[in-house]
């Protein structure tokens, strides 16, 4: 069974009604023929629940307890008299809480008279916990971006475009910046028109580990406390596996551009600009997530199109410098 539940709707909306409960007076024989008589529904029998004279609920029998008793044994004898049962006013949430709490695999709900309504298996928590968590993780993907999919739901179109549209001005005011500072350097990129080839993946690679260095650094402000101690300790870790991951992607890509052009100079000053550019993209990475946590703010919702936006311009900035000195 597929749930498509919210935490707050009755448990009772998704109980399964067609139980089987036996009398407490019928003895282990009598029970099963009961049960091969009427039959059982659905697919995953894990107890049996029992009942008194007024129908309530007096005790449960876990199938194998009932299938390796004595036939002549009474169900009040061997049944488990301590039931925990869901009140069917309980809502989804309370429910999945039992099943956290008590570790069983299936619940009964149970009217205000205790009289059995129906049943509740592990099903509906695995499966709702596990909806929570994809949800969760389509949010995280989206407040990189600088919203939640909360906002959008249940939006008109000009909603939808008054929370997404300022974002984007973010990516906007960089891309004119990179431009402008793009033009201050056209003599330079005129006399090697090489760069142009490369600017686009030197931009893209600063963005990348602009992105990945914020995730895992928004990561690690939810487990631990921001402080000066923790920022210098991420700072150094951070920064120690960009030069790392920054000398291996120069390294490749003046190898390609040697072997392509024979040119060593615009090999090794591209090398050197993805170097430097992915050690600073890396230190954005740490630091505007940690403003925005000492600013209050939530880093994951603003952090991604500044934490890019600057990455962007650092990058335009050393690509182009390191040209001018080096070509």
């Amino acid at each position: 069974m597929t749930f498509n539940c919210r935490f707050d709707d009755p448990i009772l909306n998704y109980a399964n009604d067609s139980v089987t409960v036996l009398s407490h007076k019928l003895s282990v024989q009598e029970a099963l023929d009961e049960i091969r008589n009427n039959g059982i529904s659905g697919d995953r029998i894990i107890y049996f629940y029992v009942k008194n004279d007024t129908e309530q609920l007096c005790g449960v029998l876990p199938t194998r307890k009932l299938l390796t008793s004595a036939p002549e044994q009474k169900l009040s004898d061997i049944m488990i008299e301590n039931v925990i049962a869901i009140p069917s006013s309980a809502s989804v949430i309370e429910a999945c809480e039992l099943f956290t709490l008590y570790k069983f695999l299936a619940y009964p709900v149970v009217d205000e008279k205790q009289r059995v309504k129906g049943v509740v298996d592990i099903s509906l928590f695995t499966e709702e916990i596990l909806n929570i968590g994809e949800r969760e993780r389509i949010d995280e993907i989206f407040e990189t971006v600088g919203f939640r999919v909360s906002q959008l739901r249940h939006k008109s179109v000009f909603e939808i475009f008054r929370i997404r549209f300022p974002w984007l001005t973010a990516t906007i005011a960089s891309g004119i910046i990179c431009a402008l500072l793009a033009s201050i350097y056209e003599t330079t990129l005129s006399e090697n028109i090489l760069l142009a080839f490369f600017l686009t993946m030197v931009l893209g690679l600063g963005e990348s580990m602009a992105v990945q260095t914020l995730t895992l650094t928004i990561y690690s402000l939810k487990h631990e406390k921001l402080s000066k101690d923790w920022f210098m300790r991420e700072l150094k870790k951070q920064s120690g596996l960009s030069f790392l991951i920054g000398l291996s992607c120069a390294a490749v890509v003046a190898i390609i551009i040697f072997l392509w052009k024979g040119s060593a100079m615009p090999a090794v000053s591209i090398a050197v600009s993805i170097l430097l550019s992915l050690i600073t993209s890396c230190l954005i990475g740490v630091m505007i997530p940690s403003l925005m946590h000492s600013l209050k703010l939530d880093p994951k919702i603003a952090s991604g199109p500044i934490a890019l936006a600057v990455a962007d311009v650092f990058t335009i900035l050393i690509y182009f410098n390191m040209a001018r000195i080096l070509l």
